[in-house]
């Protein structure tokens, strides 16, 4: 399918589930648009010739439009309907495809970005990003000799399972620089790897140039927040399980997942119509 016939089956199975979970509604054009062309742009191919359908998808909204979207079954229904349509065309994905929020003040009441990428393995649940979540890591163990190279200059060891950077006072790794948010970033640790969190700032968090929510780190891996660079590195890493013998990596960045869920209460979405 290209692009226009891709939006147009995506419509037609939500107009088709969507009334019988949830009466009177209408998910506004400019979803299934962004849906579509989410999933058009991050398909990938393997080696094989088997085509992967992203399994990540974050749907930002204005945070005043994010209320009405609180209601899992309106994920539900845009999710089964990308999975259907995936399918339809003989897209597989690597893993369960997920659903999540994200708020941009950036955008406006009528516009949405949909950001889509692909995981390889299941990770932890770790969907929600609290500042202060606790400091557990499912193996019971924080990855030894990890460090950040913060500007190219100071030399910051990751030492304990939880790193929260900003600009406040009261975060482990302080940046006082206006480009950074008071909390900015958080660093976890997640089966014995390090994984870096956005905590909704307002300059973005990026990992090797794409901006993320949630991203697993790999020793060299370049940490931009909001243009502050750091570098991640660690002494005796484990064996990455993206990467096969010696063969370059095949489009490093799709296997990053991003994903968040911000919670807003705020007024009612303009994407929603009641008909």
């Amino acid at each position: 399918m290209n692009l226009q016939e891709i939006e147009a089956r995506l419509q037609a199975l939500i107009e088709i589930d969507l009334p019988g979970i949830i009466p009177g509604v209408k998910v506004d054009d400019v979803i299934v648009q962004k849906l579509a062309g989410a999933i058009q742009l991050n398909t990938i191919t393997l080696e094989d010739g088997s085509i992967f359908a992203p399994n990540i998808y974050t749907l930002q909204l204005n945070p005043e439009a994010l209320p009405a979207w609180q209601d899992k079954k309106l994920l539900t229904v845009l999710l089964n309907s990308i999975t259907s349509v995936a399918h339809e065309i003989g897209l597989k994905f690597t893993t369960t495809p997920s659903i999540t929020l994200s708020s941009d003040v950036n955008l406006s009441l009528n516009d949405a970005q949909v950001i889509a990428s692909h995981r390889a393995e299941p990770m932890a649940d770790t969907n929600a990003t609290p500042q202060n979540p606790e400091p557990a890591d499912d193996h019971g163990s924080i990855p030894e000799n990890a460090f950040l190279i913060v500007e190219g200059v100071k030399v910051f060891p990751l030492a304990a399972p939880v790193i929260n950077i900003g600009r406040r006072l009261d975060n482990q790794l302080i940046i006082d620089d206006p480009r950074v948010s008071r909390n900015h970033a958080q660093l976890r640790s997640i089966k014995g790897r390090f994984v870096v969190f956005d905590l909704n700032s307002t300059g973005g968090t990026f990992v090797n140039g794409q901006r993320t929510s949630q991203s697993v780190l790999y020793p060299g891996d370049v940490i931009s927040l909001a243009g502050v660079s750091l570098i991640f590195g660690q002494d005796n890493p484990p064996p990455r399980p993206d990467l096969k013998d010696t063969a370059p990596l095949q489009k490093a960045t799709s296997d990053r997942p991003t994903a968040t869920l911000n919670k807003e209460t705020r007024s009612t979405a303009k994407f929603l119509k009641k008909e």
